[in-house]
């Protein structure tokens, strides 16, 4: 019994002092008003969340969050499950595509950003070919620009995991599929997509999640801008508290921030049953 204890304690450990602690400190942190460069903290009860209930900038904010989120993840799983049936078959090179999809995947995420901010720039390597907008700063181009950025940053992850996922598929269900005279999409979707269902929700929450956290991307290529129109929610945290100085108000908006992505988690928890194969 004790041995089983020792071998958890770690692990335990780690979450008391790097979530649960801190859970309990921004919760705590709301209730104040801190103020830094005053070296004040004085307690304000509900004031932060009142002013959060008030705050004008907030709409846009939560809409910019939900484009952000709604296009990364439905780009990135359509592209990764794509990519991964093509790379799936028993063609010439896939073993080359798929080192070039998931090198992106670990490459650093500021350098990667860096470089796509020259690409997308008036002047930069895009519109050497294309001819186009200034990406980053037009206000119609600008969240596309960044969501685009960040799929092929990440894609390679979830394709690697959907290919897993297919290559686990059993083959005498596709020749017995086969043999029935069943066509490519009806096998697609009557026996492939149900099978690797408990893959798709695995990297529908991880990328859901991901997508809520994103700060460096905005921070590097947009700053929010132009106007707020990529102003996601962790984007907008980061100014309250560290460019504004307003660290109660910014332990409001991550209670906030932790509240949706606890809710989308468990929305998708919930819903699983409903289509997620060996759940109903």
């Amino acid at each position: 019994m004790l041995t089983g204890y020792l071998f958890i304690t770690p692990a335990v450990a780690g979450s008391v002092v790097f979530v649960l602690v801190p859970l309990v400190l921004v919760l705590w942190y709301s209730l104040h008003e801190w103020n830094v460069l005053a070296d004040t903290f004085d307690f304000v009860g509900a004031d932060n969340y009142r002013a959060l209930a008030a705050d004008p900038n907030l709409p846009s904010v939560l809409r910019a969050t939900a484009l952000f989120s709604f296009g990364l993840v439905v780009l990135n799983l359509t592209l990764a499950l794509l990519l991964a049936v093509l790379l799936n078959q028993k063609l010439r090179g896939t073993t080359v595509f798929r080192v070039l999809f998931f090198s992106p995947v670990v490459v650093s995420l500021l350098a990667w950003t860096i470089v796509w901010g020259f690409l997308l720039q008036d002047n930069g390597g895009v519109n050497s070919l294309l001819h186009g907008p200034n990406w980053l700063r037009s206000g119609g181009t600008a969240m596309t620009a960044v969501i685009v950025v960040q799929v092929f940053k990440n894609v390679g992850l979830n394709m690697v995991l959907f290919l897993a996922a297919l290559q686990g598929v059993p083959h005498e269900l596709y020749e017995a599929a086969r043999t029935d005279g069943a066509s490519a999409w009806t096998v697609f979707r009557r026996i492939t997509l149900p099978l690797i269902s408990p893959t798709i929700l695995l990297t529908s929450i991880i990328t859901v999640v991901g997508s809520l956290q994103v700060f460096a991307q905005i921070s590097v290529l947009t700053q929010g801008g132009p106007g707020t129109s990529t102003t996601v929610l962790v984007y907008y945290l980061y100014q309250q508290a560290f460019q504004f100085h307003a660290f109660g108000y910014g332990s409001t908006l991550s209670v906030l921030l932790f509240l949706i992505v606890l809710a989308l988690t468990l929305l998708q928890w919930q819903m699983r049953k409903r289509w997620v194969f060996h759940e109903s």
